[in-house]
């Protein structure tokens, strides 16, 4: 039994000889790991190469796989940070895999996740809401592909999310809409602004509280960053967007303009504005107001885009305005538009009528 060793093309080569347990020789050359360049711990790399072949002669290693909370980890850095996934998209899938994966398959190695381990997951979560457990399962699914794609599994299960309806859209009707502006006027101009910024211009919370004296002006309000967690970044789906501004808010805004800073929303303290203050602000515009207290940001932004399609916009302009990335989400409100019911039932009492492009027209049936 014979170990040497020998350099080529600036790598250490170990040259090994020995008895396989069926007592016939072997002769090996294998390249010692890159990372390693001491001839000491080459040897030592190499010896214990040695002795696994003494014990099991030339089969093949069998390939190490990690369990889920193994993987977890590497997944999200190699994964989900270098894909450019958002902070806060980043913070949600360790969330899920901490609070809900990891109790129930952290142990398993990933090829062992099978049928009946995904079933157990499924048990485990039967609990939560339809829509989170198909959030869940949708983030193993993914790590799962990632894990076959990188060699570390040969097969990948397939795993059936729950079906689930997308929930009714909460939002304020036409008369609860001009009370709570009133209300949000009457704690201040700074709470009248982001109120209409988020009810007139569809502002998420945390382009609110990123959102610049400079981006509005010129009849538009220009949605360019995003806040989460005190980061800064592009809004979600990663495209800017401009959205029209109203009369109302154009003169909120002016009213609401200061030298403080380059943000648009400060607190009378003379800090900006973080969500939690947002919250607060809502709340006071809706007692003013003799509305519900509420602290939903988001039924702003559900308003806005509700008020749109009860008055007809065109789905693909109150996409872009929203920024939906998919029109699927803007369907969602399309169900209050006028041009999608009443209007269109007229045509079954017309003869020989047929829709065009939206529009009813009379049909011919003469030839020639």
């Amino acid at each position: 039994m014979t170990v040497r060793l020998e350099r080529r093309y600036g790598r250490i080569v170990a040259d090994i000889r020995t008895q396989g347990p069926d007592g016939k020789w072997l002769r090996k050359r294998a390249c010692v790991p890159a990372s390693i360049t001491s001839e000491a711990i080459a040897r030592r790399w190499a010896l214990s190469r040695e002795k696994y072949l003494t014990a099991n002669g030339d089969a093949p290693r069998i390939k190490e796989c990690p369990t889920l909370r193994e993987f977890g980890p590497k997944w999200i850095d190699e994964y989900a940070v270098a894909n450019g996934n958002k902070p806060s998209t980043v913070a949600a899938k360790e969330t899920i895999l901490r609070l809900h994966l990891y109790p129930v398959l952290g142990a398993t190695r990933l090829d062992a996740i099978r049928d009946h381990e995904i079933q157990r997951l499924k048990f485990a979560l039967k609990e939560l809401a339809p829509k989170t457990r198909a959030c869940i399962l949708s983030v193993l699914a993914t790590l799962l592909k990632t894990a076959g794609k990188w060699g570390r599994i040969d097969k990948v299960p397939a795993i059936d999310a729950p079906k689930w309806t997308q929930p009714q859209m909460d939002f304020y009707d036409f008369p609860e809409w001009e009370a709570l502006i009133n209300g949000a006027g009457r704690a201040g101009p700074m709470v009248r602004a982001a109120v209409l910024l988020g009810g007139d211009a569809g502002l998420r919370r945390g382009e609110l509280v990123a959102l610049e004296q400079a981006d509005v002006g010129g009849g538009y309000v220009r949605v360019v960053r995003n806040e989460w967690m005190g980061v800064v970044g592009t809004p979600k789906g990663g495209k800017p967007r401009r959205v029209p501004l109203t009369s109302r808010l154009a003169a909120a805004v002016d009213e609401a303009r200061h030298l403080r800073g380059k943000r648009l929303l400060w607190q009378v303290d003379g800090t900006p504005v973080g969500v939690p203050t947002l919250q607060s602000w809502l709340e006071v515009a809706c007692k003013r107001a003799g509305l519900p207290p509420s602290r939903n940001l988001h039924r702003l932004r559900h308003t806005f885009c509700s008020h749109l399609a009860m008055r007809g916009v065109p789905v693909t302009t109150i996409q872009a305005w929203a920024g939906h990335a998919s029109l699927a989400t803007t369907m969602r409100y399309m169900h209050l538009s006028p041009s999608a019911t009443d209007s269109m039932i007229g045509v079954l009492e017309t003869p020989g009528s047929l829709i065009v492009g939206g529009v009813s027209r009379e049909r011919s049936d003469r030839k020639g």
